[in-house]
């Protein structure tokens, strides 16, 4: 291309001709970036989400097309981050999207030195089979002349992550159970 024509597309000319001397608008923009589109603009649905990382709790929004996650950004409305991520949370795509995550239950059992997959459902059963055996074992009812009614078989960490129901219902299944060492990531 020649100069002469190359000349009157430059930002610099076009800044200091038309009414964007700053050249933050008009004059900044070229063809390619007039024409580029958010990444989001194919997106089938937005889903509020949290992000995973750390206690902070900032808001994220997960775009979503044909089932699969396509980006994820800090979330405007959250009153926490109000649409910033850090660096780990801007990244979160690459965790629920990248090839080396796990999708499947994996399961390796007492002095087993190998991994096995189970599906949902029976590791579910396993898990609650634990827990009311462990429960039964280790029930404290009474000592001596003093009432207890209570399990010091198992304990809940909550996650910071999590959200006031979310936690709310962990405290009182866990509080149901029998349990008192209940504690949660946002308080230790």
């Amino acid at each position: 291309m020649r100069l002469a024509k190359r000349l009157p597309v430059w930002p610099i000319l076009r800044q200091l001709r038309g009414d964007d001397r700053l050249g933050l608008g008009e004059a900044a923009r070229s063809s390619r970036s007039a024409a580029l589109q958010p990444r989001t603009v194919e997106a089938d649905r937005v889903a509020r989400s949290v992000c995973p990382y750390c206690a902070v709790g900032c808001g994220q929004r997960v775009f979503v097309k044909d089932d699969q996650v396509i980006q994820i950004e800090g979330d405007p409305d959250s009153p926490v981050s109000r649409g910033r991520l850090c660096p780990k949370g801007a990244a979160s795509k690459s965790l629920v999207t990248g090839p080396l995550r796990e999708t499947k239950v994996k399961y390796r059992r007492p002095h087993g030195t190998e991994w096995e997959e189970l599906d949902l459902e029976t590791a579910m059963d396993m898990i609650a089979d634990r827990v009311v055996a462990t429960r039964e074992a280790t029930w404290q009812d009474r000592e001596g002349d003093k009432l207890y009614r209570r399990t010091l078989g198992f304990a809940s960490l909550g996650g910071a992550t999590l959200d006031n129901e979310e936690n709310y219902l962990i405290k009182k299944l866990f509080t149901a159970l029998g349990a008192i060492q209940i504690e949660n990531q946002a308080r230790i």
